[in-house]
């Protein structure tokens, strides 16, 4: 116990910045570096970036390695001191994306900190601190995973980040936990719809017919309905049809550094629907 507080003291010692003030930590052998995926929303016949998901892509080497790499070389004991930098990076690091007016989406594992008391610590902390960054808690929207977490901790943990202003949002929606009483319980601003989940109910002929529906009833909850892992024109399509709220994959735009820019532009829809590739043009700044 006396070692994980430790840990959690010294998270700021393990985070540096290079030379332009792109700020990155390092955890053993790696260097960990946020990265910003763009989230859209439908405006005509065009998708307007509107927020962006904070995303860590760990480098070893100085080469980038698949995220799993590096999260199964953590050990239990260090799962909260990394996670806790990461969300510190992501936070940093959202003025260097170059772009004004997005709200950022962050995750956050109920399953990682469930000691009720030092998880609610953490929260006003961090919302303590949001001014320091030239950052609200209007613009933040933190991603509750859905596993199998302890209700009785996730929903003081859920209002409490309420009570200061953060919006919640379920991610992997269609993967397991997401019962009727989940949703009744958390009551999410968002509900983010599992990519994997949702490519493979593309491959149905009636899919679009029957997925209508599920937003329908998601909206009557309250929500607004997000779709990632959009990767090719028929996901699209059949979220479009569907009427969801956000989207979010790589055919629309793939996670870029902090310090990097994605065109600002409106995505023309109907260029989507013909394109096989991602779309929006990267300009690195350095």
């Amino acid at each position: 116990m006396t070692g994980q507080r430790e840990r959690r003291r010294d998270v700021g010692e393990a985070i540096f910045a290079d030379e332009v003030g792109i700020e990155y930590g390092v955890y053993g052998a790696f260097r960990l570096k946020s990265a910003y995926q763009p989230i859209f929303t439908p405006r005509g016949g065009a998708l307007a970036a509107v927020a962006v998901e904070a995303l860590i892509e760990p480098h070893r080497a100085a080469m980038p390695v698949a995220p799993s790499v590096f999260f199964d070389s953590i050990t239990a004991g260090d799962r909260l001191f990394v996670e806790t930098m990461c969300r510190m990076l992501h936070l940093r690091n959202f003025r260097n994306i170059g772009v004004d007016g997005l709200d950022l989406f962050f995750n956050y594992n109920p399953m990682i900190n469930d000691h009720l008391g030092r998880a609610l610590a953490e929260i006003r902390l961090m919302t303590r601190h949001l001014g320091d960054l030239d950052l609200h808690a209007g613009m933040l929207v933190c991603e509750i995973t859905e596993q199998a977490a302890d209700d009785q901790v996730l929903a003081p943990l859920v209002r409490e980040m309420r009570r200061h202003g953060v919006r919640i949002a379920i991610d992997d929606f269609g993967t397991g936990h997401s019962t009727a009483e989940r949703m009744s319980l958390l009551q999410p601003d968002i509900v983010k719809i599992d990519g994997g989940w949702f490519a493979e109910f593309c491959r149905h002929a009636a899919a679009e017919r029957f997925f209508r529906p599920l937003v329908s009833s998601l909206h009557d909850r309250g929500a607004k309905v997000l779709v990632e892992g959009i990767e090719q024109a028929t996901h699209l399509r059949v979220a479009l049809d569907g009427g969801v709220d956000l989207l979010q994959g790589y055919h629309l735009g793939r996670p870029t550094l902090a310090g990097t820019l994605f065109n600002q532009e409106p995505l023309s829809i109907e260029a989507l629907m013909g394109a096989d590739n991602k779309v929006v043009p990267l300009h690195l700044r350095r």
